[in-house]
């Protein structure tokens, strides 16, 4: 069967993919020596064991004067109850390296640094999500903020550190990797090599961004045929980039595999578009739906299958199941009135927010 895909895009991309594996990454983790033990301890674990190309730089808030290696892409501050983690966190920005403060104890760090003259940038400061800063309702010292000065109070008394167990550690790896995403841009499949905690977070934003776009495929492209050869590129590059954040080799081989991949993806898209062309008022409806939902499945199962240790040789048969499925249900409820209502509501939505992420990734 002759796919609809530019196999030679499909190699392009598998080795630009393959050229961040022989990238080098620089991080400097800087550790304030009052942070909780369990938190210290959890993101120093999160850079040990870095790739061969990845240097990590480890200091303390005691000691010698510290600052960022010239060369950093990425800098990490443990916070604690130092006054100085504002400041730092600060010197580090000016310098030009991105910097991550990470702390159980989110309200007490961010405003002890405002107090101090160098408030942290909301995205910067990252917690365990879900966890509030101050345990006990009606604190007047947490409703406050007075955290400095001569109505400061105990530590204690205004935010409990949050004990990193399973569930917190876990939270808290998901937020590091999403910090990193969101500000590490080109060097984040690096990062994603050499350190696990970024590798799902960057397979899912993937995932999301592709699906988004095909679905804006299938609300804007109204020549019939013309959608599939973008939907289907957009679903082997999506595959390849998560492939590639779980260290899965990448070369121009893989093309033969995706293409078997994307051929099953291909048929359900073709079972969709006689549903559409049977129902011409609501096409649009039921092509952005399939678009939308046959991608995000497709990619969601590449994601927990790579997470459950899986290789790219076992990959066609996982997505393309979840495909056929997700395709299926998104074409019948496409094709109901109240399918399309529901569609049409957010069809503005969809087309702003695919136009926003197609620009980001040109």
């Amino acid at each position: 069967m002759k796919l609809p895909i530019d196999l030679k895009a499909v190699i392009e991309a598998a080795t630009d993919i393959e050229s961040a594996r022989n990238t080098p990454v620089s991080v400097s983790v800087l550790i304030d020596d009052s942070a909780p033990g369990d938190v210290a301890a959890h993101v120093r674990s999160a850079f040990v064991g870095a790739g061969a190309h990845a240097r990590v730089t480890v200091g303390y808030f005691v000691g010698p004067a510290f600052s960022p290696y010239e060369g950093d892409d990425m800098a990490v501050i443990v916070a604690g109850f130092s006054e100085e983690v504002g400041r730092r966190a600060a010197e580090i920005r000016a310098a030009g390296v991105p910097v991550m403060v990470v702390t159980s104890m989110p309200r007490l760090v961010a405003d002890m640094a405002s107090a101090y003259g160098n408030p942290i940038p909301e995205g910067d400061l990252v917690a365990p999500e879900g966890v509030e800063g101050c345990e006990a309702d009606g604190d007047a010292a947490c409703e406050s903020g007075d955290v400095a000065g001569a109505n400061a109070q105990p530590p204690e008394t205004l935010d409990a550190p949050i004990p990193i167990d399973a569930a917190a550690a876990a939270a808290l790896d998901r937020r590091m990797g999403e910090w990193v995403v969101a500000a590490c841009r080109e060097k984040r499949l690096a990062l994603a090599l050499s350190f696990p905690f970024v590798r799902r977070p960057l397979s899912l934003e993937a995932v999301s961004a592709t699906s988004l776009q095909n679905a804006g495929i299938g609300l804007v492209l109204f020549i019939s045929g013309a959608d599939m050869p973008l939907m289907t590129l957009n679903q082997a590059k999506m595959l390849l980039q998560i492939a590639a954040a779980y260290g899965e080799p990448m070369s121009a081989a893989r093309a033969k595999e995706l293409a078997a991949i994307v051929g099953g993806a291909f048929a359900c898209r073709s079972v969709a578009r006689q549903v559409a062309g049977a129902l011409p008022a609501i096409g649009w409806a039921v092509k952005a739906g399939v678009g939308y939902a046959g991608t995000k499945a497709m990619g969601l199962a590449a994601v927990e299958y790579f997470e459950r240790g899986g290789n790219i040789a076992g990959l066609a048969g996982v997505v393309s199941s979840a495909t056929a499925k997700a395709t299926q249900i998104a074409g019948d409820v496409a094709a109901t009135p109240a399918g399309a209502r529901v569609l049409s509501t957010v069809k503005a939505a969809v087309r702003q927010g695919a136009a926003s992420v197609l620009k980001k990734t040109e």
